[in-house]
């Protein structure tokens, strides 16, 4: 069975076949709202493609109702099935250090989508509708870098994105035709639904040997509005780099560059 919010199949948490280490089987809770309109009686997967919406009954408590509106990442031991699934080999006991990696990437992913929507009128209360893995899919912005990277390598860099996933979001607009409140919440909340393309990267190791990843966050150009935002976007950074403090140009990949800690 399919689920149609991130179009991946639900994922047990039995072993698979061979398994040979237990894996932890508790899901952590992220910081990324779920739009209501797609939000059902349990929790839902994380914006990966490794998700399952095979959660336990959502608990009937208040206070921790409150999480239900909210993306859940994967157990480590759903994560290792989906590798598994994609004919992945994986050292099992470095199952649960990726996790946290992958959750990590996620809450900046989602940090960097904030920046973006919280310069629209009700985009403070923007939330993650659905999502799409297309690892295979090169974005044209990708695409466009690896080309001009062959011209002017100094410039630009010939990396190729380990991942491109699209993100659905839901923004409130005014509630009637002359309202003003965005926050009737709940199902019948208007909305504008708009999408945006990550690419993720992988950059060289820092010195001490932790990874380091870019990610390109930026709303898919499917209409007027997101050209203009996205060409406003390009003229800020390019003061920056010509009266800023960054110093020329660089060859890193587009986007933010972000560090996992440890």
């Amino acid at each position: 069975m399919v689920n149609p919010v991130n179009n991946m199949p639900e994922l047990a948490q039995a072993q698979s076949q061979g398994q040979k280490m237990h894996l932890p089987l508790e899901r952590t809770m992220s910081s990324i709202p779920r739009a209501a309109s797609g939000s059902s009686s349990s929790p839902m997967a994380c914006p990966v493609a490794h998700g399952s919406s095979d959660a336990p009954d959502a608990p009937k408590d208040p206070a921790a109702s409150a999480k239900v509106d909210q993306w859940e990442y994967p157990s480590p031991q759903q994560f290792y099935n989906a590798l598994v699934r994609k004919g992945w080999e994986t050292p099992e006991e470095s199952v649960e250090m990726m996790v946290s990696i992958h959750n990590w990437i996620n809450e900046e992913a989602w940090a960097q989508v904030r920046q973006w929507e919280e310069k629209h009128p009700g985009g403070d209360r923007s939330s993650l509708a659905a999502f799409t893995g297309r690892p295979q899919d090169l974005s044209p912005k990708a695409r466009y870098h690896l080309f001009m990277a062959k011209l002017f390598p100094s410039s630009y860099a010939s990396i190729r994105p380990f991942d491109r996933h699209d993100w659905t979001i839901h923004r409130p607009t005014a509630s009637g035709a002359g309202g003003s409140s965005y926050m009737s919440g709940g199902s019948t909340q208007p909305y504008t639904a708009r999408r945006y393309v990550i690419d993720y990267y992988h950059l060289p190791n820092d010195e001490d040997g932790n990874p380091v990843f870019s990610l390109d966050v930026r709303p898919a150009v499917d209409d007027l509005a997101a050209v203009q935002e996205r060409i406003a976007k390009w003229w800020d950074l390019k003061k920056e780099t010509v009266f800023g403090s960054t110093g020329g140009a660089s060859n890193l990949p587009p986007g933010v560059r972000v560090q996992e800690e440890r």
